[in-house]
């Protein structure tokens, strides 16, 4: 039986104190064998790892994650106060928000439904996928020893099918309630920070923006056709009821094709993942409005000035936002998609057994905890690019940080390499160094 890494305990310190002394002592195994272990990470896996296979108290393990009282809310709010303090110390706090399906089947599986399958789906052709929807807040922040935004997942949510809450007698809540609800929750915990979200069509609604607006920015996606207006002129000394709009202003479309129109030239970064962009924009503020429904924007207008993206729209709920500013905000939600990509490729989601739906928020919060406990390591000159003769590797990678974590762990009590008690094996340095490898880095 392998003991727990006291650096491991070291890093984990900010949480213990939302567990009880038992269960907070489950929790440090679970963690690290979740850490250790390739492959699915299922509760026989990381017992397994840390050589706890003959233990009669597995039961209990599996019970941190069904039975156990413990907040994971006040453990969200910790990790997002981490993560800003080390990565955003000061200046604005940008988040992305996005679901993503947990392909699972099964009758047996809670909370599953059939939903548009994002990854494989297209324009054109439409694929269905069984499983289960998440919705997932993450930091966008620059990592400095990876040279890119990162997506940090700090909160995530399950967002049933409608069908489930038909069936189990609940009310279902749409995306744009589930989206609402944890932006405002997320804005709660940073009193005194700006805070920027931004997001793709899917919350671009305007019952959305008009509940957050006050309390956070939100940057989303705007149609071409979609309905401006100018603000409600004011009539001093007037009665009757009061306009809700003024004038009506040109489409998104009608000014695409308005040559009179002065279009500013910018240069965008990562746009699209091709890197360095020139586009033309155009921007200005209107009232977006739908019958009974309205929110003031700060519409951007953007044209590819090479052509090989048609012309977008995006909106801000900042009136005073710079254009530019608004994109480069935007640009940074694609990390989101990589994310939830490496979640799956290097954690175990959609690859564990059982039936209750917690794995893939905490795979989530495992991603966020690699990164920190890699910056710790990078800070010490612990953390490098595992390249080769034949690929000199300048970056590094999720995939680095999860490996020189491990390795860190191994080398942190798990693993000795002598010692003075006859059962000891010793093993010869360039020997433990080629199995220190092989146990640290994923395949």
């Amino acid at each position: 039986m392998l003991p727990v890494p006291p650096i491991l305990i070291q890093w984990l310190a900010p949480f213990a104190a939302f567990f009880n002394k038992p269960t907070w002592d489950r929790v440090l195994v679970l963690v690290t064998g979740a850490v250790l272990a390739p492959g699915r990470r299922t509760v026989t896996a990381v017992l397994s790892v840390l050589g706890r296979r003959d233990g009669t108290d597995f039961a209990r393990f599996h019970g941190v994650l069904n039975r156990a009282r413990w907040s994971g809310r006040s453990l969200a709010r910790t990790l997002l106060r981490w993560l800003v303090a080390v990565f955003v110390p000061d200046g604005p706090v940008v988040v992305g928000i996005d679901e993503t399906i947990e392909r699972r089947w099964g009758p047996k599986i809670s909370a599953r439904g059939i939903y548009r399958d994002p990854v494989r789906s297209s324009h054109g052709h439409f694929v269905k996928a069984s499983g289960l929807r998440w919705i997932s807040v993450m930091l966008l922040v620059h990592i400095p020893w990876a040279g890119r935004i990162w997506g940090l997942p700090f909160l995530t949510t399950l967002a049933p099918s409608e069908r489930y809450a038909r069936q189990a007698g609940r009310r279902h809540k749409p995306l744009a309630d589930w989206g609402r609800q944890v932006l405002l929750l997320a804005s709660r915990w940073l009193p005194g920070r700006r805070l920027i979200a931004v997001a793709d069509t899917t919350y671009a609604v305007i019952e959305l923006l008009a509940a957050v607006r006050h309390r956070l920015t939100m940057v989303t996606r705007l149609r071409l056709d979609a309905r401006l207006f100018d603000p409600p002129p004011r009539r001093p000394g007037t009665r009757g009821r009061r306009r809700v709009t003024g004038p009506r202003q040109p489409t998104l479309v009608q000014r695409l094709a308005d040559p009179a129109n002065r279009w500013r030239r910018v240069t965008v970064s990562q746009w699209y993942g091709e890197g360095k962009r020139e586009l033309d924009i155009l921007t200005g503020t209107a009232v977006w409005d739908h019958p009974g429904r309205r929110v003031p924007v700060r519409w951007v207008l953007v044209r590819d000035v090479v052509g090989d993206h048609d012309p977008q729209a995006f909106l801000c709920t900042d009136l005073e936002a710079d254009a530019l500013d608004v994109l480069r905000w935007f640009v940074r939600r694609w990390a989101v998609e990589v994310t939830f990509e490496e979640v799956r490729r290097h954690l175990g989601v959609e690859r564990q057994q059982g039936h209750r739906p917690h794995h893939a928020g905490l795979a989530g919060a495992d991603f966020s905890l690699v990164t920190l406990w890699a910056h710790d390591l990078a800070e010490r000159g612990r953390l490098n690019p595992r390249g080769a003769a034949w690929y000199p590797k300048r970056r590094l990678t999720f995939s680095d940080a999860l490996g020189a974590v491990r390795r860190k762990l191994w080398e942190d009590g798990l693993f000795q390499t002598s010692g003075q008690s006859r059962d000891m094996v010793k093993i010869p340095a360039p020997l433990a160094q080629r199995l220190l490898d092989a146990a640290s880095f994923p395949a």
